[in-house]
C-alpha cells in the first residue's frame, strides 16, 4: 500500500520542461561538424566584508570572519590572474561569470576579461545574498540592475545569467526572460541546452552548467586534491567525448580563482586544460562560450 503525503499521483513539478531521455532526441552538429562542446564557467565574486556567506577554509569565525574573506579575496587579486595568464597561454575563451560588486571593488580584473573578449555572464550583485529571498520586484530589480551595469562597463549585454548560490524563486525563469537573458546556467539537469518555459512564451535556454565538475563541491565538499579534480576534468572529457559520437554534447568546467588559482592547484589544472586544448587544435570539440551554445541551438530550433 502506497502512503504519501502526495497519494498514488504525480508529484508536483516546476512546469518548466518535459522529461525527455537524451537517447531519443533529434540530432545535430556544433560547428564545424564537432560533436562535443566545452566552455570554461570562471566564476569571479565579491563578498561583503562581515556578511557570513561564502565557502570557507576554515570554521565560521564571529564576524569579521577575517580568515574566510581573505583567502576567497586572494582569487581576485592573484588566482584569477594568474588563470586568465594560463588562458591565454591556451587561447581558451572563458564565461566570465560575475558579481558587479566587482566593477566597484577591482574593475581591472573584469576589464582584462573584456579586453579578452571572453563572455561576460550575469552573476548577481554580490554572493553575499541569495536572490531566492527577494520578493519579485525586487528579484527583477536585480537582474536588470546587473544587465544594465555590465552593458554600461563593458559594453556588451549579458545574454545569460548563473544566480549566486544557485538560487531561486519560483518564477526566476520567468524574470529572466522578461528581463532579455536569453539562457540560465542555473539548472544541472541535462548534457544539452533545453528549452524552458516561461509565463510570458518567451523561450530561455537551460544550458548546462556543472555541479560535479565543478571545483567548489569538489575540492570544499569532497576534499578532493588539486591533482584529483585535475584528473576528473580529464576523465570526464574523454568519456564525453566518446559519447557524443552518439549525441551532441555539453562539457562546462566551473572554476573559481581563489580554489584553482592557488599555485599548487593551478598547475593540475594546466595539465588537464592542456588536453582538452590539444583536441580542440585537432579539431575535434567545439571550445566555446555558453552565449555561443545558446545562440547556435537557438538558430537550430527556432520558435
Amino acid at each position: 500500500m502506497i502512503t504519501s503525503i502526495y497519494g498514488d499521483g504525480p508529484l508536483p513539478t516546476h512546469g518548466r520542461f518535459d522529461y525527455s531521455p537524451i537517447t531519443r532526441r533529434p540530432d545535430y552538429t556544433w560547428p564545424n561538424g564537432a560533436r562535443l562542446a566545452v566552455y570554461l564557467g570562471f566564476n569571479l565574486e565579491h563578498f561583503a566584508f562581515g556578511g557570513g556567506l561564502g565557502a570557507r577554509i576554515g570554521p565560521a569565525s564571529p564576524e569579521p570572519d577575517v580568515l574566510n574573506y581573505s583567502w576567497r579575496e586572494y582569487g581576485n587579486r592573484v588566482g584569477a590572474w594568474r588563470c586568465l595568464e594560463l588562458f591565454d597561454q591556451l587561447a581558451l575563451p572563458a564565461g566570465c561569470i560575475l558579481n558587479t560588486a566587482l566593477y566597484d571593488h577591482c574593475p581591472e580584473l573584469l576589464a582584462a576579461c573584456a579586453a579578452r573578449g571572453d563572455e561576460l555572464i550575469g552573476h548577481g550583485h554580490t554572493n553575499a545574498e541569495r536572490q531566492g529571498d527577494f520578493a519579485e520586484g525586487q528579484e527583477a530589480a536585480l537582474l536588470a540592475a546587473c544587465r544594465g551595469r555590465i552593458a554600461a562597463e563593458s559594453g556588451t549585454v549579458p545574454a545569460g545569467w548563473l544566480s549566486p548560490w544557485i538560487s531561486e524563486s519560483p518564477t526566476t525563469p520567468d524574470l529572466l526572460a522578461e528581463a532579455g537573458y536569453r539562457y540560465t546556467l542555473n539548472w544541472a539537469h541535462d548534457d544539452q541546452p533545453v528549452p524552458m518555459h516561461t509565463r510570458s512564451g518567451q523561450r530561455l535556454w537551460s544550458v548546462p552548467y556543472p555541479q560535479e565538475l565543478n571545483d567548489i563541491p569538489m575540492i570544499i565538499a569532497r576534499q578532493l586534491d588539486g591533482k584529483d579534480f585535475a584528473q576528473m576534468i580529464v576523465d570526464n572529457f574523454d568519456e564525453m567525448l566518446q559519447q557524443s559520437a552518439r549525441e551532441p554534447l555539453v562539457m562546462g568546467i566551473a572554476l573559481h580563482p581563489y580554489l584553482v588559482g592557488q599555485p599548487y592547484r593551478l598547475r593540475h589544472l594546466r595539465r588537464a586544460l592542456s588536453h582538452v586544448a590539444r583536441a580542440r587544435d585537432a579539431g575535434a570539440i567545439w571550445f566555446t562560450t555558453p552565449g555561443a551554445l545558446c545562440a547556435h541551438v537557438d538558430a537550430l530550433f527556432p520558435l
